[in-house]
């Protein structure tokens, strides 16, 4: 098969919408109002209220996978009236002090740097934590391109916001692939590896492609802005997907919670996503390498060479893999990685994570590598 085998090994893409910016008005005191905003530690959904002397001024929530369901802010009356003081102190200590839209303006403008839009509302409604904007204002001062493409891209802003580890994830999981995409392209075609480039080059293109797209699928992300309240049956589907947390294993946090349905709609909403997205690239690379052959094939023809692989039998496979067998094994690395970044081992060495990430995906990649061979087999497709 064209389409190298190795490239089974995916994470995720999740699509992601330009939230709706916050309105300048003030907010009505019996209105709570959400916006999403960046966290600092990887994979771990945030609470964070923002409230006046009177505690009824709004809500500020920041959250890497997401929760429209959250319960509205204690006012201080009924059951529970303290709990809300003791998260704004934890909240405090580890993310430090709101910051008003004036010391905001101040900061960016120290640095030099312009906030992008979602920011600049959510700062005049309710604030920003200051250790969240230093991470903003720290990655878009970064070197190029990361610099610009934290300026000019929401969603890799949204991404590394949410985990600063995530560009290391994406690279780790491309280096991976293509060295063993290239090693088996090596193997399998042995001295006519050259003669064949262009086949093991549009592999390992979409190959890349199929890495950067799923692994930013379980991906965390900061979202910044309110729910959208359109109405309708596809603006409730999309406020229904939004609510669902970035992976099935995604941590919680005080005020941010998933249920076990949440959890289970999440493994069959991605693997709809992961099936799409391996067939679209099934398509475009299969296509590719077929175009090759068939091109090749009508200025000589050679008794050693094999059947064309069928396009839309091929596609479908790598769907069906992706969907189920990819969808499943990157959930379970994800909740393996939440788990050794949140061990205080791993907080005090940072490296530790990073050495388990390339461990977990490098053996994933082997494996994933091996069962689509079997699949394809099985298939007919190969």
């Amino acid at each position: 098969m064209a389409f190298s085998c190795s490239h089974f090994s995916s994470s995720c893409f999740k699509s992601n919408g330009s939230p709706p910016s916050v309105s300048d008005s003030k907010l009505p005191t019996n209105l709570h109002t959400s916006i999403r905003l960046p966290l600092t530690r990887s994979l771990f959904p945030l609470t964070i209220r923002a409230q006046n002397p009177n505690r009824t001024s709004g809500t500020l929530i920041l959250s890497a996978g997401g929760n429209d369901n959250l319960p509205p802010p204690n006012d201080g009356g009924g059951n529970g009236g303290g709990g809300g003081d003791d998260e704004d102190d934890y909240e405090e200590a580890e993310f430090g002090p709101i910051m008003k839209f004036e010391e905001v303006m101040k900061e960016a403008e120290a640095r030099g740097a312009t906030l992008p839009n979602d920011m600049l509302e959510a700062a005049k409604s309710v604030g920003i934590r200051r250790l969240l904007l230093l991470r903003y204002l720290d990655l878009q001062g970064s070197v190029w391109p990361l610099g610009m493409l934290m300026r000019s891209c929401s969603m890799l802003r949204d991404r590394m916001l949410a985990d600063p580890s995530f560009l290391f994830k994406v690279g780790t999981e491309i280096v991976i692939d293509s060295c063993c995409a290239t090693f088996a392209e090596v193997q399998k075609r042995g001295k006519d590896f050259w003669a064949e480039f262009e086949l093991y080059a549009a592999d390992l293109l979409v190959g890349i492609v199929v890495d950067i797209a799923l692994v930013g699928m379980l991906a965390p992300y900061a979202r910044i802005g309110k729910p959208s309240v359109k109405s309708g049956f596809f603006a409730s589907m999309a406020r229904a997907c939004n609510s669902l947390p970035s992976s099935v294993f995604e941590a919680e946090r005080p005020g941010c919670k998933f249920s076990v349905q949440q959890r289970i709609g999440t493994y069959f909403y991605k693997g709809v996503l992961y099936g799409t997205v391996g067939f679209v690239c099934g398509i475009v690379g299969q296509g590719i390498a077929n175009l090759i052959m068939t091109a090749k094939r009508s200025v000589k023809k050679s008794e050693e060479d094999v059947p064309v692989p069928p396009l839309v039998k091929s596609a479908a496979l790598w769907g069906v893999f992706l969907a189920v067998s990819s969808n499943t094994r990157y959930q379970v690395i994800n909740g393996l990685e939440r788990v050794v970044e949140a061990s205080p081992l791993a907080k005090n060495i940072p490296p530790i994570a990073m050495a388990f990430t390339v461990g977990v995906r490098f053996a994933n990649n082997i494996y994933g590598g091996m069962q689509f061979v079997d699949w394809a087999r099985l298939s007919g497709v190969q």
